[in-house]
């Protein structure tokens, strides 16, 4: 048997490439993250690592343990939250970054201020990766759009957007640049979707963050799709303008998201995003 001690040291290595790393990260030494690994490998009689360089790679069998260890991992830890009680617990949400800015801070905020005692976490990341975590049970809940399909993960609300096309009041959207999110963006795939409706192939430029595309349209560099939520202030000062573009506004609510059994305290949230009288306009709809 392997002890959820060595699994998570094990990831440690796959995470970092590196043994030194890993250790460094769990502050133990290097032949004790070394002896961990070894031990695993015995149990399964398999090969795990293999020289990569200077560094070091999963092999196709540790690729694949990799994954069983971040569900199992995931799974021990969402059982420990499971039997606390739910305004006692532990919340881990995840969120793309426009949802973690202009949709999630204000109901965020009121939960805290009703159930002080819950240990809160919230982490940004790219839609996929998001889902990812979901799936091993390393996140409670997920606001983002739609999770693809036979993934097991379950849409528990939805909350109305559209996406739009922004950028300086003179910018023709058919002949300027396009402003995308990184690879892995719901947003960025909707874009593209989009230009290839148009069947148009205009010059794009990748934006790391949602800030940074954000910004760069500001400044005239080109022209971008974007939720609604994320602008409203820019089009009240009258900074960027939403263009006439066919095909749009793209109708993509918000979805709050969890695996096939939540905890009760993400139940607790999700309860508190469903009730207006908490959080008023920014109310989610039962799915």
């Amino acid at each position: 048997m392997v002890s959820a001690a060595r699994m998570e040291t094990f990831l440690a290595v796959a995470r970092h490439g590196s043994i030194r790393r890993a250790a460094a990260q769990l502050h133990i030494t290097e032949a004790a993250v070394s002896a961990a690994v070894a031990h695993i490998e015995k149990q399964l009689g398999a090969e795990l690592l293999a020289k990569a360089g200077r560094g070091i790679t999963l092999t196709e069998s540790g690729r694949v343990y990799a994954e069983y260890c971040r569900g199992i991992l995931g799974l021990m830890k969402e059982a420990q939250a499971a039997v606390r009680r739910a305004e006692t617990g532990r919340l881990r949400i995840g969120v793309v970054a426009t949802a973690g800015e202009y949709v999630l801070l204000r109901p965020l905020a009121s939960f805290r201020r009703r159930f002080p005692d819950i240990e809160l976490s919230l982490s940004v990341h790219p839609r996929d990766a998001l889902f990812l975590e979901l799936q091993h049970h390393e996140t409670d809940l997920v606001i983002a759009g739609r999770p693809p399909r036979d993934t097991g993960l379950v849409v528990r609300a939805r909350r109305p957007s559209r996406l739009v096309v922004v950028g300086l009041p003179e910018l023709d959207p058919l002949h300027t640049t396009w402003l995308l999110r990184g690879r892995g963006s719901g947003t960025r795939e909707a874009t593209l979707g989009l230009l290839e409706q148009l069947r148009i192939e205009p010059a794009t430029l990748t934006l790391g963050s949602h800030g940074a595309v954000l910004a760069a349209a500001r400044e005239g560099l080109g022209v971008t799709l974007i939720h609604s939520d994320a602008i409203s202030q820019d089009l009240e000062n009258g900074v960027l303008r939403v263009l006439p573009v066919e095909g749009t506004p793209l109708d993509r609510p918000w979805h709050a998201i969890t695996t096939r059994t939540p905890t009760p305290t993400t139940r607790l949230f999700l309860t508190h995003l469903l009730d207006p009288a908490e959080v008023g306009s920014d109310v989610f709809h039962p799915h």
